[in-house]
């Protein structure tokens, strides 16, 4: 049997009607950018993350480039972002002209750790950047007390957490500003690449709305510089149909997590020399974008797993500080090894998750690491 570690195709299957009726009302409507589906899916979507406003863009690297651009923060500027997270988080910041400056995770939670923010704050700093990674918000109010207490503002990168919460309040409704992201992947994913922007902030959303538009609110009357970043009118009504099934889909996914919890319990070792779990904080209600585990023979055990026709991706591989993107930027601040994240890297492993995997599947990769285990 072979397991993959994504399935694109059922999510299709059992959406097909309710998909096919918002291809052809789409086709019918002649009218393929910025339209009615862009515009309500924007105002449902804003409506299930509890906030006044959600702009639809390309991507989410744009939903976060841009909402720096909206705060004026760029070149001569810091940003402080997790050090454990994908790359895009941190080419946000780059491509709005400011510095990321990297802070350690959570070793619990892989999330950033506020405890270690404030050493972080400069003079230069102008916002933070907490990522809720891999499907579990970061802890926020420790975060937002920081900020305020600084005079920061607080961008959000929910690209992993449609629908996840933290103390009862959803992702992107938490700080200043969030990033979304509907890569196919997402739990919230479009057929094709697209983001959000989500915010209270009536001034915030006004400028991003210009920003992805040419740097126009009146077609052929530019404002500002701005750039083409736009939500894919089709993709948006993908979206609608898909967001109707969201937490019916987070539920399943959260019945697959509970399940490989359940199973690999008895193998967690001590220390850093076992099998660790993933762990959920009292505060977090997650939506398990991607379920990881950590082993010190990672490579080891992804390898029998893939034997065994078990597909498995690491997420992430290289941290930003030692991708070769960022370099120059590592020589020129000096920066000291982030050991937490180099040492994440070489252990961690996701495991195939998702709506649409049975509890057999689940349950044959539970037991085949447990037998990998047993053997090591």
């Amino acid at each position: 049997m072979k397991i993959a570690f994504n399935d694109f195709a059922s999510p299709y299957r059992e959406l097909k009607t309710e998909l096919d009726d918002a291809y052809f009302r789409f086709m019918e409507s002649g009218w393929y950018v910025l339209g009615k589906e862009v515009e309500s899916f924007e105002q449902e979507y804003a409506d299930y993350c509890g906030t006044k406003h959600c702009v639809g863009v390309a991507n989410c690297l744009d939903a976060m480039h841009l909402v720096l651009r909206a705060w004026n923060i760029g070149a001569g500027d810091e940003v402080i972002v997790p050090s454990n997270t994908y790359v895009a988080t941190w080419l946000a910041v780059s491509h709005a002209g400011a510095t990321p400056v990297p802070v350690e995770p959570d070793s619990r939670t892989y999330n950033l750790d506020p405890s270690l923010i404030e050493a972080a704050i400069t003079s230069k700093t102008k916002a933070i950047m907490p990522v809720h990674l891999y499907g579990q918000t970061a802890d926020m109010d420790p975060i937002l007390e920081i900020a305020r207490k600084h005079g920061l503002r607080v961008l959000e990168d929910a690209a992993q957490a449609q629908g996840a919460r933290y103390k009862g309040r959803c992702a992107g409704s938490l700080g200043d500003g969030a990033g979304h992201s509907f890569y196919p992947t997402k739990n919230l994913g479009a057929f094709g690449d697209g983001g959000a922007v989500t915010t209270n902030d009536d001034q915030l959303a006004e400028k991003v709305r210009v920003l992805r538009n040419y740097g126009s609110r009146k077609r052929y009357y530019n404002e500002v510089i701005g750039y083409n970043s736009r939500l894919d009118e089709l993709q948006a009504a993908f979206l609608r149909v898909k967001l109707r099934h969201l937490n019916e889909w987070n539920r399943r996914r959260t019945r697959i997590a509970e399940q490989y919890l359940s199973c690999l319990k008895s193998f967690t070792g001590i220390g850093e020399e076992g099998l660790t779990l993933p762990v959920v904080p009292a505060w977090a209600d997650p939506v398990w974008h991607l379920f990881v585990i950590r082993h010190p023979q990672r490579d080891i055990l992804q390898k029998k797993l893939a034997d065994a026709g078990i597909g498995t991706l690491i997420h992430y591989p290289v941290p930003p500080h030692l991708s070769e993107a960022y370099l120059k930027l590592k020589k020129v601040r000096e920066y000291t090894d982030l050991p937490i994240s180099e040492k994440h890297a070489q252990g961690l492993l996701s495991l195939p998750i998702g709506p649409h995997m049975n509890e057999e599947n689940s349950k044959l990769i539970a037991e085949t690491i447990k037998l990998v285990l047993s053997n090591q």
